[in-house]
């Protein structure tokens, strides 16, 4: 091959991620939020109803206009959960529940014709909520023990019906009713035609769309891009096809990515990252994602709210803190280790921390810390400017850690005693006793 055809080549194959770029930049995300719900059951403490109380509002003030309020069809609906009392204060009180959700369980109809409702459709009626993600297993691991395949495909459009019938949707109107495959990747991978068949089915149907998990979270992104495209060769717009993504093997936020490539509109989930197994791909990583790929239409959010306002979710949930080295949301995600690590504003594929209402930290790391994040790191510590720590002394603090590891010792300089300890040992060796000895502060891009 001749360096032209190798060059034209290359471009071509840029040309197809430049593509994708530009499609993901114009996709108008449809999200439907589930931090009363999703984000709890993966908390080792939960919600209580004065929680939830506070949260939906501020769910509201953030632009979200479709809120599940919880979940219906869980074990033992005889014995009610946080979620009931607060969709029943919501209805007692006289709420609001325009572009409200609630999760609820395939009602039965027998061979006779007899359709029984699920007790989490009766929920859905007495609490007066006036949409529903309708759930349903098509895997054959999934249906064991629930119903077989001819009593599914016979109670689907009765259940639907039935919603339809006893539901009363937004100022009035029809409910809107999503069809969820909760065990979506394993029916595609394991049974393929009757998947299909029911996709079949329900374009006749009179629901918004229908959405699939991967609910371990274990399917490579691309295996989830197929199963979406499989969908939406069945229900082509205006369905909706939304997916929700775990994080069981840490493929979720590309899953998602590779979803809204093959078709997907969005995804539900909570705003934070905390979810039913270790996490999942939350809204708030997808709409921080988007933004980074310059998406106008996230920009209707509040952006410079969106860190704040995950974090303090997710704090709320588990009663501590986020995880440090979360990506995007954690403590440590916009603390630099190292200063060209920074993400810029305007930069291609950088999304700047205050773009999401964070703001740049610092993090001494014995390897790799330069003497920008040095000096930024004491700034922190002693409040002190940056510019007041003179570069031959943060040079030396580089030179004392190299020496300090390679005689064995192993010290968290990150900690403010031991880093102000290693700057006064600094001082010591390079003969600067002053606080304010001040050479021309540099920035250097090499590795230390």
């Amino acid at each position: 091959m001749s360096s032209t055809q190798a060059l034209d080549n290359a471009r071509a194959i840029l040309a197809g991620a430049d593509a994708k770029l530009e499609k993901l930049r114009h996709i108008e995300p449809y999200f439907i939020d589930l931090s009363l719900r999703e984000n709890p059951v993966g908390s080792n403490i939960g919600q209580t109803l004065r929680d939830k109380l506070e949260i939906l509002p501020k769910l509201r003030e953030f632009g979200f206009a479709n809120i599940s309020l919880g979940t219906l069809d869980y074990a033992m609906p005889d014995e009610l959960e946080v979620d009931d009392d607060f969709m029943m204060h919501l209805r007692d009180n006289g709420v609001d529940m325009t572009g409200c959700f609630a999760f609820t369980a395939l009602g039965i109809e027998s061979a006779d014709s007899t359709f029984t409702p699920d007790p989490s459709q009766r929920k859905l009626k007495a609490y007066g909520v006036p949409n529903t993600v309708h759930e349903i297993y098509l895997s054959k691991t999934g249906m064991s023990g629930m119903y077989d395949f001819d009593t599914l495909r016979r109670s689907l459009p009765a259940s639907i019906r039935w919603l339809h019938e006893n539901i009363r949707g937004d100022n009035g109107g029809a409910p809107r009713i999503f069809i969820n495959i909760v065990d979506g990747c394993d029916a595609f991978a394991q049974n393929l035609d009757q998947t299909c068949e029911i996709l079949s089915l329900l374009a006749e149907q009179p629901i918004a769309g229908v959405t699939m998990e991967d609910d371990r979270g274990t399917f490579l992104p691309f295996q989830v891009g197929a199963f979406v495209a499989i969908i939406r060769n069945y229900l082509p717009p205006p369905f909706k096809v939304l997916v929700h993504i775990h994080a069981g093997a840490g493929f979720e936020n590309a899953s998602v990515v590779e979803a809204l490539l093959n078709g997907a509109d969005g995804i539900w989930g909570g705003f934070p990252k905390r979810a039913a197994i270790i996490g999942h791909a939350s809204i708030g990583e997808t709409i921080a994602n988007l933004a980074r790929l310059g998406n106008r239409h996230v920009q209707r959010y509040p952006l410079d709210e969106l860190l704040p306002l995950a974090t303090g979710f997710q704090e709320l949930d588990e009663r501590g803190p986020v995880p440090d080295d979360l990506p995007i949301l954690g403590h440590n995600a916009y603390r630099l280790s190292f200063s060209s690590f920074r993400q810029m504003p305007g930069r291609f594929m950088d999304l700047a921390p205050e773009a999401i209402g964070g703001t740049y930290g610092y993090r001494v790391c014995a390897v790799i810390s330069d003497s920008p994040v040095i000096a930024g790191r004491l700034a922190e510590i002693t409040g002190r400017p940056a510019e007041s720590f003179p570069l031959p002394i943060t040079q030396q603090m580089i030179r004392l850690m190299r020496r300090d590891l390679r005689t064995g010792r192993r010290i968290d300089y990150d900690k403010p005693e031991q880093l102000l300890e290693l700057y006064a040992r600094a001082k010591v060796f390079s003969g600067h006793h002053g606080p304010h000895a001040n050479p021309t502060h540099q920035h250097t891009n090499a590795l230390p």
